[in-house]
C-alpha cells in the first residue's frame, strides 16, 4: 500500500454500539481519529438490517474536499462492537461533544463490553 492509499481512509477506530432501551434496541456508530482528535457519529437505527445498508461518509485525501461513501457492512468487518446500558451510552454521548481525549476514549473501550 503506498503513501496515497494510506491517506484515504481518515479514521482510526470504528465503533459500532448496540444500545438496549426498555422499548427497544438501537444502534449507533462512532469514528474516531486518534491522530486528528476527532469523533463523528451516525445514530438510532433499530435493527442491524438498516445500519449495514448505511453508506458512511469517508473524507477521500487528507485535507481534501471531496468525500467518498463506504457501506456499513464493509465498516462492521473491522469495528469494535459494544454493547451497551444507558449510564454506559451517556458517556459515550458526553465524551463525543467534549474536546476529544484519547485517555477518555481508552478508559470507555476497557469498561464496556465487547461482543
Amino acid at each position: 500500500m503506498n503513501r496515497r492509499q494510506r491517506q484515504k481512509i481518515v479514521p482510526s477506530t470504528w465503533l459500532i454500539v448496540h444500545r438496549q432501551t426498555a422499548q427497544q434496541a438501537y444502534y449507533c456508530i462512532y469514528m474516531l481519529d486518534w491522530k486528528r482528535r476527532a469523533c463523528f457519529s451516525w445514530e438510532e437505527w433499530t435493527s442491524i438490517s438498516e445500519l449495514m445498508q448505511f453508506r458512511v461518509p469517508v473524507r477521500s485525501k487528507i485535507g481534501g474536499h471531496r468525500y467518498t461513501s463506504q457501506p456499513c457492512a464493509k465498516i462492521a468487518k473491522k469495528a469494535i462492537w459494544l454493547h451497551v446500558d444507558e449510564q454506559q451510552y451517556e458517556q459515550i454521548e458526553q465524551l463525543s461533544y467534549r474536546p476529544f481525549s484519547k485517555a477518555k476514549w481508552s478508559s470507555l473501550l476497557q469498561q464496556s463490553t465487547a461482543f
